[in-house]
């Protein structure tokens, strides 16, 4: 017999492969007019780098501070400009959606005024974020539907770094993330006390993206053979790592990155195995029965993949002493707030 957790997965898993099913693959649009980005080549006319770095310092990844620091999203640089040389680039919604925040106070966040946008697509709750924009416009406001190419902003170059966006780099920063937990502000005020907290639930923290340029890439190639999921479970992975917890937000707003397992269904759900890409974001998890759980331990590491590993030195989730492998103090943080 089908127990509790194992039934809820299962019926989450349906819902999710019928929406999958029930709909086309909603490709993304660019968020301006710069089309460069599609450019799999030469990023030099679509990405904004940081003074004294080629393009490849304003794309996704370890691309920042010798590699040891982690860019989230892409910066595409401005296209059009007012008499006065200042950026003018209308910023449109890349699809269908929601505007779940708006940050128009840009003294409040190194990405000045910026807007998350909610889109469902095959079942799976993804957030575009928009950054450092001259402002965002009058009627965009938590709840307002947005339409894919709808102006939402007009670019910008705002923040709250000592320093400031000169109009030469002007650019969006475009991320595509994913949301890691409804109970974020719980876990915050427990886990981070005495730090601030402007941004509530949508505190980047609790976002955990995947490379936007190789999106837009990936749908140009494929077309209308083009997968989110697939594109999200094709990430390369870092670790897995096996959590002894079987009802936590991420799992129930991600039921179509979860993969079915007979054993699991059959025997009761005692924990999940999770993928993790080297910059956090968990794209792909595995109910596991007791019986397939080596370690009593709360979280444990199962696996490693070295090559991944070796290419992302701005990760810092997992270290290896002698053979064996841990989370860092960083991991740990990622993977308490996911099943928090």
């Amino acid at each position: 017999m089908v127990r509790g957790a194992a039934r809820r997965i299962l019926f989450n898993f349906l819902i999710g492969f019928v929406g999958v099913l029930a709909s086309h693959a909603q490709p993304f649009s660019l968020p301006t007019a710069n089309r460069a980005v599609l450019d799999p080549v030469d990023g030099t006319k679509a990405f904004a780098p940081t003074p004294g770095r080629d393009w490849h310092s304003g794309t996704f990844g370890c691309v920042r501070s010798e590699g040891h620091q982690f860019h989230e999203g892409i910066d595409i640089l401005s296209v059009a400009r007012d008499r006065k040389g200042e950026p003018a680039d209308p910023v449109m919604a890349a699809a269908d959606g929601t505007v779940a925040y708006v940050n128009r106070k840009s003294g409040l966040s190194n990405y000045g005024n910026y807007l998350v946008i909610e889109h469902v697509i095959e079942g799976l709750p993804v957030y575009t974020l928009y950054a450092h924009l001259k402002e965002v416009g009058a009627g965009i406001s938590p709840g307002s539907k947005v339409k894919t190419g709808e102006q939402v902003a007009v670019l910008g170059r705002t923040s709250n770094t000592r320093q400031a966006i000169t109009r030469d780099r002007a650019h969006v920063h475009f991320e595509l993330n994913l949301f890691l937990s409804d109970r974020f502000d719980a876990w915050h005020t427990k886990f981070m006390a005495g730090t601030r907290n402007d941004h509530g639930m949508w505190n980047g923290q609790n976002m955990a993206g995947v490379d936007p340029w190789q999106l837009f890439l990936a749908q140009g190639k494929e077309g209308a053979r083009f997968s989110l999921r697939h594109f999200i479970q094709s990430q390369p992975e870092l670790c897995r790592v096996v959590v002894r917890e079987k009802d936590f937000s991420f799992a129930r707003r991600y039921a179509a990155l979860i993969d079915r397992n007979a054993k699991a269904e059959k025997e009761g759900v005692a924990g999940y195995e999770i993928a993790l890409t080297c910059h956090g974001a968990p794209i792909r998890l595995i109910p596991r029965a007791e019986s397939e759980l080596k370690s009593k331990a709360r979280v444990s590491v199962l696996g490693v993949n070295p090559p991944v590993f070796g290419s992302c030195p701005c990760g810092k989730l997992v270290t290896k002493s002698g053979s064996s492998w841990a989370l860092t103090s960083k991991g740990e943080r990622l993977v308490g707030l996911l099943t928090f």
